[in-house]
């Protein structure tokens, strides 16, 4: 299944586009925000502000919160809760981020980030949708598409539970997604994403597989990102890691580096480097050692071009390294894009497993 822009489904991706949930006040009411959400509030009323939810041309629903109906919580994390709600009248089920007014200014930055990004990307079907925002009694809502589980959880289960590997053809179509997903954001918003990594890409039934949590993502100043702290360490590429390395910036060739420590722990079944005792064993290990490789141990395991697609992603000279343009035009990527796999019937097939054993709702740790 070929899930590129291209040759994505119309009526699917119109669908995507009209899908859109928006909220406001009651007319003739005044209402107060905490300043931590006024901005927030301010930047979803001037994108949408419709109060409706439509589904298609001819189906517009009247929209209130008392519509939703509430689920359960499947994830919490520094700044609330997420719960899973369904829209009684369209029978649209989401993922609801519930942000306490309570958040400090560091949250709401990145709930901001988080949010500008999201409302931004809904012509790329490689990034989590958003639906709208609700304000109430001093919370914001934050409505978004709901997916299955994530990359973290789904292969920890393949490998821990049915003593299995991915298939290197479900492999391909989680590298061509993110790719894509990391590229777009790239020409099109200008954004580096800062923290690549199995738990920031989800999967669904629908064999989709979307890149999510931009909170900490970064603007790209003439291609180039300065802030040195943001993301996970474990992912960090080299040049983010050393002090004197790091000193001019960085750019997207380090999400490139996250990648590839992805499908190495993903391919695998484990975190590529040993555990690490302190920071300054990482650095180390990751600027004066030899990058994770899966030769020679996994050659019989899979294709010479994944092991060169991912030997690619790991090389530690940054300028050798290559940018998502060239990314895309390698040997594994081409092979996968145009691979017929049915990403929807191997997901669905593990998540059935995954939900007997009640394993495949996801945390979130960050908005």
């Amino acid at each position: 299944m070929d899930n590129s822009p291209n040759n994505i489904n119309p009526s699917r991706q119109e669908r995507r586009r009209q899908l859109t949930l928006s909220f406001h006040p009651n007319s003739g009411m005044t209402t107060v925000f905490p300043p931590q959400l006024e901005r927030i509030r301010l930047y979803t009323q001037n994108i949408h502000s419709t109060g409706s939810l439509q589904v298609s041309p001819e189906q517009v629903y009247s929209f209130t919160s008392e519509d939703l109906l509430d689920m359960g919580e499947i994830g919490r994390g520094g700044f609330g809760t997420v719960n899973k709600m369904c829209h009684r009248a369209s029978n649209t089920f989401m993922a609801v981020k519930r942000i306490r007014s309570t958040v400090d200014e560091k949250e709401q930055k990145q709930l901001l980030m988080d949010l500008e990004v999201v409302m931004k990307s809904n012509d790329c079907p490689y990034i989590v949708q958003f639906y709208g925002a609700l304000f109430k009694e001093g919370d914001c809502w934050i409505c978004m598409e709901l997916m299955d589980t994530s990359l973290d959880k789904f292969y920890k289960y393949i490998y821990d539970h049915l003593q299995k590997r991915i298939p290197e053809l479900i492999l391909g179509k989680i590298s061509v997604a993110t790719v894509r997903a990391l590229n777009y954001l790239k020409e099109k918003l200008k954004i580096i994403h800062r923290d690549v990594k199995p738990s920031n890409i989800l999967l669904d039934r629908g064999g989709n597989i979307k890149l999510c949590d931009f909170g900490i993502s970064g603007q790209l100043v003439d291609s180039i990102a300065r802030t040195r702290d943001a993301g996970c360490r474990p992912y960090m590429a080299p040049e983010r890691i050393d002090p004197q390395r790091g000193k001019s910036g960085y750019d997207v060739r380090s999400d490139v580096w996250s990648l590839g420590i992805t499908l190495m722990e993903v391919s695998t079944g484990k975190f590529p480097y040993p555990k690490w005792k302190s920071v300054f064993e990482q650095l180390y290990q990751v600027v004066n050692g030899d990058p994770p490789s899966l030769k020679p141990n996994y050659e019989l395991h899979f294709s010479t071009e994944f092991i060169s697609f991912v030997d690619t992603c790991l090389i530690k000279d940054e300028t050798q390294r290559p940018k998502y343009n060239r990314l895309l035009e390698h040997p594994f990527i081409k092979i996968s894009e145009n691979s017929d796999v049915d990403t929807s019937l191997y997901f669905s097939y593990i998540l059935d497993n995954m939900y007997i054993n009640e394993t495949a709702m996801f945390t979130t740790d960050i908005p």
